[in-house]
């Protein structure tokens, strides 16, 4: 009687070849896979999951004494602790998927080692785990916008259509901060698989990695408004970096100061997507074979 197969695995013929349809048949595995991350991440802490909260307040307040204190750089009018957690909120999120999904590989050898599913279902749900951080971090920085400005501080979204109705603009708003978060996500997911695929056989340049991640937090207007940076060609090479465009477009679209611009916006975006790209290219490349090298 001949043998009847309810699932046949074979290679991807070609290295950018991403099948939807089998992560989507794996979305069971990805819902454990964020619930373990979740979990895990505090399992054995006394404060848990305040530490999301914890986290951006002491280094707001690092923040405030370093940058705003001590070194007297100008907020655009924005209290400190509201622009401080502006850009520390994207950035947190950002961080958070670049540094977990850069160790897929390492981390998760002898899983990997022992049954079969697509590699990309880790880093995704990574990315996914992630926005709960996001969200607690998002809602302090509401809480905040609502503390200052039910004090009369002068702070009001953005305005990204000037000749639309409110209604509109409102309606736009929403539409680009959605996409901002996916930006994020793909930016930490794009550079995390590709650092992964990389230090599988070269494990020295997760040390490399971790300083070039440091010196890239300074090198986005996170702790400065990019009105500081008189420079043009300065200006310029800030705005390469694909991090800029989206916390400066994040400011002006929640506390109405920041630099917008549609096409450094989209700029961003096409960097992002070639990051995938290149990013699961990599991947899809050192799976094949990282079992013989990790």
């Amino acid at each position: 009687m001949e043998e009847k197969y309810t699932m046949i695995i074979t290679p991807h013929h070609k290295l950018w070849s991403v099948d939807i349809k089998e992560i989507w048949r794996y979305r069971d595995l990805i819902t454990l896979f964020v619930k373990r991350n979740i979990i895990v991440q505090y399992k054995q802490t006394i404060l848990g999951p305040l530490w999301y909260i914890i986290q951006p307040l002491l280094t707001i307040i690092m923040n405030m004494v370093v940058f705003g204190g001590i070194a007297k750089m100008s907020t655009d009018g924005i209290p400190q602790p509201l622009f401080y957690m502006a850009g520390n909120v994207c950035w947190f999120y950002f961080s958070d998927c670049l540094n977990q999904t850069s160790s897929t590989f390492t981390a998760n050898q002898a899983m990997f080692g022992k049954v079969y599913f697509p590699r990309l279902v880790v880093p995704i749900s990574t990315v996914i785990s992630n926005l709960l951080r996001f969200g607690i971090q998002l809602a302090l920085f509401v809480a905040m916008y609502l503390y200052f400005f039910a004090f009369g501080t002068p702070i009001h979204l953005g305005v990204i259509l000037p000749s639309a109705p409110i209604i509109v603009n409102i309606f736009v708003s929403f539409f680009i901060f959605v996409l901002l978060v996916i930006m994020l996500a793909g930016l930490g997911l794009g550079f995390g698989i590709l650092i992964s695929s990389m230090t599988t056989k070269y494990r020295d340049l997760t040390i490399l990695f971790t300083f070039i991640v440091q010196l890239w937090m300074y090198a986005t207007p996170i702790v400065y408004p990019m009105s500081m940076v008189t420079n043009e060609k300065l200006r310029t090479i800030i705005m390469l970096n694909p991090l800029s465009s989206v916390i400066e477009t994040f400011k002006y679209v929640t506390l109405g100061q920041g630099y917008f611009s549609w096409l450094t916006l989209g700029y961003s975006f096409v960097f992002m997507c070639s990051l995938l790209i290149i990013g699961v290219v990599v991947f899809n490349k050192v799976q094949r074979s990282f079992m013989d090298t990790v």
